[in-house]
């Protein structure tokens, strides 16, 4: 993905309406490309048609949820950025979100300029980062390689799928290979430094079960007891 403000297609979900069209006004006067439905089957619908860089997501549908639909495009390898929206902003819905594989999440009711900030981050954050003067050695895991400037896994068998903040999540953790990097540094490299320590514990999760022969028992990504996160790369 290489994407501006000025060329990113986002596609907002939401059965509200009058919200939904407030948001396509707004993000469209921002710059952004806007397509927007009312419910996942329309999103299903669209999705299967268009290109899309990043959607923006309510949770609470009637029919099927968001979550349910953040869930199916994960599970379906779309690894298009999600930011989810929804009334309930309790810890545990957070961490229920990434759990399903969302990149960010913002509780109702919301300035719609923070909105368009966190989009902007997200769009950042999952944009090919510029060449560097001097490139950064790929680390290998495994049967698996990273290459830190592009911020891209490859296994045998090709590219593997990465949610933008699972690869920002490895590349923080690898360009400071060897270094215990805590929580609140993890939170901030994602751009989500409200993220809280449960939702970080849980992308570092689905990290693993992408890099790592055994999640149960990581070989790469080691916890360090009350302090946080490690990588420690090898054959």
């Amino acid at each position: 993905m290489n994407t501006t403000a000025d060329t990113a297609h986002l596609l907002v979900v939401d059965d509200d309406a009058r919200l939904r069209d407030l948001l396509q006004r707004f993000l469209a006067e921002q710059g952004f490309r806007v397509t927007s439905v009312a419910d996942a089957a329309a999103a299903r619908r669209a999705i299967a048609s268009m290109m899309f860089d990043l959607m923006v997501l309510d949770v609470m549908m009637p029919g099927e949820s968001g979550l349910a639909l953040a869930e199916g495009l994960r599970r379906a390898g779309n690894e298009v950025p999600i930011l989810m929206l929804t009334a309930r902003g309790a810890p545990e819905d957070r961490i229920s979100g990434f759990e399903h594989g969302v990149d960010d999440y913002l509780a109702k009711p919301f300035d719609p300029r923070e909105l368009a900030l966190r989009i902007r981050t997200i769009l950042r954050r999952v944009a090919p980062a510029p060449a560097p003067a001097q490139h950064s050695a790929p680390v290998q895991l495994g049967p698996r390689w990273f290459d830190v400037d592009r911020a891209e896994l490859r296994g045998p068998d090709g590219i593997v799928r990465l949610t933008g903040g699972e690869a920002s999540l490895l590349q923080a953790l690898a360009r400071r290979m060897g270094e215990v990097l805590s929580r609140e540094e993890i939170g901030a490299a994602l751009g989500t430094p409200e993220a809280g320590e449960r939702a970080i514990d849980v992308q570092v999760t689905r990290l693993r079960r992408k890099i790592e022969t055994d999640p149960r028992e990581p070989r790469f990504i080691q916890t360090v007891r009350h302090r946080g996160y490690v990588l420690r790369p090898g054959p």
